[in-house]
Formats: structure tokens, C-alpha cells, sequence
């Protein structure tokens, strides 16, 4: 597959779903398609469990974006 070099491409992450030690080799996966110019991970970082996710997002130039978590434990609903 030819690269275009000019490709903009977005990388949208959902953090609290995605593994933070796997990015380093997804970025490198998607420059060979083109220039990333847009890298967002979404998740509700009030949340301890995202803790580690802090010096990656500063390493590789992600910005955080907050979203609020609507629901509590998703694996343990609350029984009536």
C-alpha cells in the first residue's frame, strides 16, 4: 500500500478501554499511513484507574479530554 504523506489522520482513544502500554506501537502503526495531527484520549480522569495514563498523554503529545463517567461499577450492577 503507497503512503500519501499529506494524510491527516485523527487518533480518538478511549482511554478507560484502551491499554496505555500499547501505544507507543499503535502510533508508530499509524505513521506509516500518514501524519497524525489530531490525538485525543477520552475518559473520566477524575478516575484513579486512568492514573497511569498521565506520563504517556505527555510523552506523546495526546490530549485529554474529560468525560464523565455516567454510570458506577458497569460490572457489578446494582441489583433491585
Amino acid at each position: 500500500m503507497a503512503c500519501d504523506s499529506d494524510l491527516g489522520l485523527a487518533v480518538l482513544i478511549d482511554a478507560e478501554n484502551a491499554q496505555y502500554s500499547m501505544i507507543a506501537l499503535l502510533l508508530t502503526k499509524i505513521a506509516k499511513y500518514g501524519t497524525t495531527h489530531v490525538k485525543r484520549a477520552y475518559g473520566d480522569w477524575t478516575d484513579h484507574r486512568l492514573e497511569d495514563w498521565s506520563n504517556e498523554l505527555l510523552h506523546r503529545s495526546i490530549q485529554p479530554k474529560q468525560q464523565f463517567a455516567y454510570t458506577r461499577d458497569k460490572t457489578h450492577p446494582t441489583r433491585p
